[in-house]
């Protein structure tokens, strides 16, 4: 059976227009002890001004680890989705990523499928999608990274679509980074996806749906940037947490993703209330 820890995605700030570094310090007095940083590929005019939390992978990696290492967090994993479908947008910026997780410890990265071209078919996409997972796995095999693969676009926003995706590439490398927010809006049975893809799971998204965004969304979109706090939505945690428990082979970080620090302090009183 896998242990459950509770995380926080770099997200949960986004809105407060601060930098990386006190995004980590919050997390880690909200009593958070993992935590997972977004990384960008190339330079970002926010970011470098200190009004937006992402972190460059033209940075120096240990500044993501030295800032965790002072406010007492381990990082979960490293948040870098781009489109698996356009190699020239994700090619080099998802090889960096994992390059960068492995020089400072980090044991997962996530992305997703993204966003297609307008002008190719399916059939095309799914060649791009692999050329890049592909050249992907080739250097995270060798640095013991996991790539998790998130439903979050339009193929893999159902249990086959993320499946084909997961298996256009044999590799022990690629994962599945489940959302469980996603899933839900997708309009999917969460629990049963999530039963599906346990025994492949190396990180989750643990993200909340509003019962106002469920009524209006559901089914119409196939995924959400942030959610509610845990506990304040449509998702059963404590089903959640009995499939990940059960069936998950290895120690999977619930990292929250939501909207605001009130949010993130929410979150993680309610998800160790069921862990406790």
């Amino acid at each position: 059976m896998g242990n459950i820890h509770v995380g926080l995605n770099a997200e949960y700030c986004r809105s407060s227009d601060k930098p990386f570094e006190w995004a980590v310090e919050h997390a880690a007095e909200m009593g958070y002890k993992y935590f997972e940083p977004m990384v960008h590929f190339g330079r970002e005019l926010m970011s470098e001004a200190g009004y937006f939390h992402t972190v460059s992978l033209f940075d120096d990696p240990f500044r993501i680890k030295e800032a965790c290492d002072r406010a007492g967090l381990t990082i979960s994993g490293l948040q870098a989705h781009g489109p698996l479908g356009r190699p020239d947008v994700h090619g080099e910026y998802i090889k960096l990523a994992i390059r960068t997780a492995a020089e400072i410890g980090v044991p997962v990265i996530n992305t997703d499928e993204g966003i297609k071209a307008k002008w190719t078919t399916e059939e095309e996409d799914f060649v791009l999608i692999k050329y890049t997972l592909q050249e992907a796995a080739f250097i995270a095999e060798r640095r013991g990274v996991k790539i998790g693969i998130e439903p979050h676009a339009q193929y893999s926003r159902t249990p086959d679509g993320l499946d084909r995706i997961y298996h256009l590439v044999k590799s022990p490398a690629i994962g599945i980074n489940f959302d469980t927010g996603n899933a839900y809006l997708c309009g999917h049975d969460v629990y049963a996806w999530l039963e599906r893809v346990a025994e492949r799971l190396v990180h989750l998204h643990a993200k909340d749906i509003t019962v106002s965004q469920s009524d209006a969304e559901r089914g119409k979109v196939t995924g959400t940037a942030v959610g509610c706090a845990c506990g304040e939505g449509v998702i059963d945690w404590a089903r959640v947490i009995d499939i990940v428990k059960r069936k998950t082979p290895r120690a999977i970080v619930f990292s929250v993703e939501c909207g605001t620090p009130e949010q993130a302090a929410k979150s993680l009183s309610h998800l160790n209330s069921l862990l406790e």
